[in-house]
């Protein structure tokens, strides 16, 4: 027991001393880590875009361009370019700005035509012609005379505005020298006729539309016409015309106008003689048709008329076919200054024989190009005159002056047609061809001094280097005229040829000369009235410029 008791003993003291030795005070505290756990997300799996390089491609691109033929019958044609190396000029460039052209003939004594320009050639432009052509035939008081001079100017503003205007003075003598039997004795002051005109213009355009998509184009003309006769006829005319055209995008607009056409003549009894129109209508542009739907509201001396203004024109994509549809109506005007620009030898209105000349007209057409020289139109039309003006011939004088007299009522088939072939300045030929087949008169037995056929042709041609030479033909049948009698004839046909030379003999000077009447055929386009035979004329032009 004792030895048992004595082990516990010792095994107690034992554990106790180690327990003593494991909790040593001495120590410091200290906690020690052996790990640490840090949460970390998985890496995500990302797509990878390699570009491929791109496939080499050695085929040239074809590129089409459709440029559509323009029927603008310019006289040049523009050539190829090729730079070349600029040469040393120490002389400034010439450029003829004015000429002067004077000539002289076996008829023309003398025969002057000039020109002269001024001003900067980008905002400011002003012409001045002069012109005096005086003629005498083989026939006793068949001679006449032109004096011509006219100023007109254009001026650009930098907010795109363009100022047009001019003032001209012309001075027109005849004689009546177509009397029959030509026994008869006239002086040379009851033969000689005068018209004298003064007339000026104004205009003002935009030239790109305003932010609300307008354009504008008020003018403004105004003239004095007098004759020599010992009661003077005198007359004013004045034009106002006030257009304006609203564009609705790109392929529409609105156009609106006012026309206020006043003539007052005085013999000495005056009387006046107006239109007024109005011009509304509605537009549809695009490359392929244009169209134009419209009428006009007019008042031909207080009498209130509805004419049509309806056109259409329908191209291909090209613009190398087109085809015109139209119902126009429209008014010429009756006045003195105008008859006398149809009719020289007429006598002087009364205060009652100026009326105006309403007009219908229906038309179908087409006009293109073959090739790049070749273009043509052709139209079929069918129209109405209303108080159409006819000039015969007045048998109290012996026929040397021609009365008006009215037709009320008119139709005609009318055809019309022309070609042109054109290469550049070197070459160019046009010819065209006017047909009427007048119908169903109402007053005169027939038309009076209306042309049914006509033919026209004109050829330039440029033989060589600064050597010109050109030809013109003109034939037409012969149109109706009243005899003394009063019962009606038909007058011959006529054909008018004249061929020319012009050819640079210097820098500044050229010469010129022409033939005239080639055949000598002495028609009478105007009954009684036979035209100059056979004549030459030549001269000189002399071009210079303003440096």
């Amino acid at each position: 027991m004792k030895k048992r008791a004595f082990l516990l003993v010792t095994l107690f003291t034992c554990y106790a001393g180690l327990f003593l030795h494991a909790q040593d005070t001495t120590k410091r505290k200290t906690i020690d880590i052996t790990s640490s756990f840090k949460p970390v997300l998985r890496e995500a799996a990302k797509i990878n875009f390699n570009a491929a390089p791109p496939a080499l491609d050695t085929s040239r691109p074809r590129l089409s361009y459709n440029i559509p033929a323009q029927f603008l019958f310019l006289n040049y044609q523009p050539g190829e370019m090729k730079p070349v190396a600029l040469q040393r000029d120490s002389m400034n460039p010439w450029v003829n700005y004015n000429c002067i052209k004077i000539g002289a003939g076996n008829i023309h004594i003398p025969y002057v035509r000039t020109g002269f320009s001024f001003g900067d050639g980008k905002t400011s432009f002003l012409n001045l012609f002069a012109n005096q052509l005086s003629s005498n035939g083989s026939l006793p008081f068949q001679k006449n005379s032109l004096t011509d001079v006219k100023l007109v100017g254009t001026f650009k503003t930098p907010n795109n505005l363009e100022w047009n205007g001019g003032v001209g003075f012309k001075n027109d003598m005849y004689y009546l020298y177509g009397y029959q039997p030509d026994t008869l004795k006239y002086t040379s002051n009851q033969l000689r006729q005068t018209f004298q005109t003064f007339d000026a213009h104004i205009s003002l355009r935009n030239t790109e539309a305003t932010e609300f998509g307008l354009l504008y184009h008020p003018n403004f003309k105004v003239s004095y016409f007098t004759d020599n006769h010992s009661t003077k006829g005198t007359e004013a005319n004045t034009v106002l015309n006030l257009p304006l055209e609203k564009t609705l995008g790109k392929q529409f607009a609105f156009d609106l106008g006012f026309t206020a056409d006043l003539t007052h003549y005085n013999l000495p009894t005056a009387q006046n003689n107006n239109i007024y129109t109005v011009n509304p209508g509605f537009l549809v542009k695009t490359s392929n048709l244009f169209l134009q739907a419209a009428v006009t509201p007019s008042w031909d001396n207080k009498k209130f008329w509805l004419l049509p203004n309806f056109l259409a024109d329908i191209s291909t994509s090209d613009q190398r076919f087109t085809v015109q549809l139209g119902w126009i109506g429209y008014y010429d005007k009756g006045s003195y200054q105008r008859f006398e620009s149809i009719n020289p030898f007429l006598s002087q209105p009364t205060d009652s024989t100026l009326l105006n000349t309403r007009t219908q007209e229906r038309y179908a057409g087409i006009k293109g190009s073959v090739g790049t020289h070749f273009s043509y139109a052709a139209k079929v039309g069918f129209i109405e005159y209303k108080n159409l003006p006819l000039f015969v011939n007045d048998p109290a004088n012996g026929g040397k002056d021609f009365i008006i007299l009215y037709e009320q009522s008119l139709e005609a088939l009318q055809f019309h047609g022309e070609v042109t072939y054109m290469q550049g300045e070197a070459f160019v030929v046009t010819a065209s061809i006017n047909g009427n087949q007048y119908r169903n008169q109402r007053t005169l037995p027939e038309p009076y001094g209306l042309l049914p056929v006509e033919f026209n042709t004109h050829l330039k041609y440029e033989i060589f280097k600064d050597f010109w030479g050109k030809l013109d033909l003109f034939t037409f049948q012969g149109a109706e005229y009243r005899n003394s009698n009063g019962s009606s004839d038909r007058g011959g046909r006529g054909t008018d040829m004249n061929a020319g030379v012009e050819f640079r003999i210097t820098r500044q000077l050229n010469l010129w000369f022409q033939m005239n009447n080639i055949f000598n055929d002495k028609y009478e386009r105007w009954h009684q009235y036979q035209v100059y035979g056979f004549n030459v004329l030549g001269g000189i032009v002399f071009s210079f410029g303003q440096k």
